[in-house]
């Protein structure tokens, strides 16, 4: 993970400014923190009228909520680069923590559109038994606030020695007084209960349209307000044809009738190569892993395609750089030349030698494609 660019910090001051940031002192540096009565007992903290995803959002953005303070939700999940990791230093396919040095194994997902992504659950569907849907590449959350709870205290992300550490954080921030004014004045008197709040709060964050904004050329082109190009056509055409891609990537509307966000949820091994630079050397087994399950050992959850074009480098461990690398590999994956980080379990038909007819056109135009997942087109 990385620090915030200037950008991310401008907006967190602009939340200061309207009582909804981060932080717990005044321009000049100085303590603000009230005090009162002769044993300096902390005043109680103002409630301040304001949502839970209001409430979140400062937090996502807060950098004194890591140990030690710099970074924030954001430093790892940046709206520039479709709430994925910036990777200002393009060698690190894995995100750095707050502790310089310090790696996680993962290269860390969007959090865009995760708000869609149901809890993990087993499946028997047609004759097939398959896990589907969970946070975290290997599922091991149900839910946005389980899963935000989880970077705070990892010593290789936020590194908080413990949830305490992080509710007193809280506790002096300005955006303090929306929790109490939401929850009352006694929210950060037990520890779990205020940091049950705080998860909540950023998922609350999570689940507006900041991060699910459906604002691509392929959303408007399903609205009847966008042309496709003859590459992007093209390419669609071959992601649910003869490319295979919508198997996995499913182009179904979702359950509640939003657009797709391109992810059946479900687990598979892709026969992914191991990256040689990836901090940590260890065989990642996914799902296998979190489940303890050798048959599930290799697999991970199929992720949105949404801002794919923002959110390089890809796969588990960000071994590929660029979209037409990925393609590739799913081309030529069976002739030999790639070497598998778990050999096992892994997928043997929709890649490889199932597409090994895509010429360089073909693949071209499903990069083509691909790009117009992109958020932020206004028509």
């Amino acid at each position: 993970m990385k620090r915030l660019s200037t950008l991310v910090s401008v907006t967190l001051m602009t939340l200061v400014l309207a009582a909804c940031g981060g932080g717990g002192s005044g321009g000049d540096g100085q303590d603000i923190t009230p005090t009162g009565g002769d044993n300096n007992d902390p005043a109680p903290i103002a409630p301040v009228a304001g949502t839970l995803a209001e409430a979140g959002r400062a937090l996502f953005f807060d950098t004194n909520l890591s140990s030690p303070p710099g970074q924030a939700c954001a430093s790892c999940h940046d709206p520039d680069t479709g709430f994925a990791d910036p990777h200002v230093d393009q060698s690190a396919p894995v995100s750095e923590g707050a502790v310089a040095g310090r790696f996680g194994n993962r290269n860390a997902p969007t959090a865009a559109y995760a708000a869609f992504i149901p809890a993990r659950e087993r499946v028997s569907e047609g004759g097939d038994n398959f896990y589907r849907g969970g946070l975290f590449l290997d599922g091991r959350r149900d839910s946005l606030a389980a899963q935000a709870g989880d970077p705070f205290l990892n010593p290789d992300e936020m590194a908080n020695p413990d949830k305490a550490a992080v509710v007193e954080a809280v506790k002096a921030a300005d955006y303090a007084g929306i929790l109490v004014f939401l929850f009352g004045e006694d929210v950060f008197d037990d520890v779990e209960n205020a940091y049950a709040r705080i998860t909540e709060a950023i998922a609350a964050f999570e689940r507006t349209d900041e991060l699910n904004p459906f604002t691509s050329k392929y959303d408007y082109y399903l609205a009847g307000q966008y042309t496709l190009s003859n590459s992007e056509a093209r390419g669609l055409d071959l992601f649910q044809g003869d490319a295979l891609c919508s198997t996995c990537h499913t182009l179904d509307p979702l359950p509640d009738g939003s657009n797709t966000v391109l992810s059946d949820f479900r687990y598979w091994n892709l026969g992914v190569p191991a990256n040689p630079n990836n901090p940590s050397s260890n065989v990642d087994r996914g799902l296998g892993g979190d489940l303890g399950e050798a048959a599930e050992d290799g697999k991970f959850r199929t992720p949105t395609l949404r801002n794919v074009e923002l959110t390089a480098p890809y796969m588990h461990n960000g071994v590929f750089a660029t979209l037409e690398e990925v393609v590739d590999f799913y081309v030529t994956r069976d002739d030999g030349s790639w070497q598998p980080e778990v050999s096992r379990n892994m997928e043997t038909t929709n890649i490889g030698a199932d597409i090994d007819f895509l010429s360089a056109q073909d693949q071209a135009d499903l990069v083509a494609f691909l790009k117009t997942l992109t958020d932020g087109y206004s028509p």
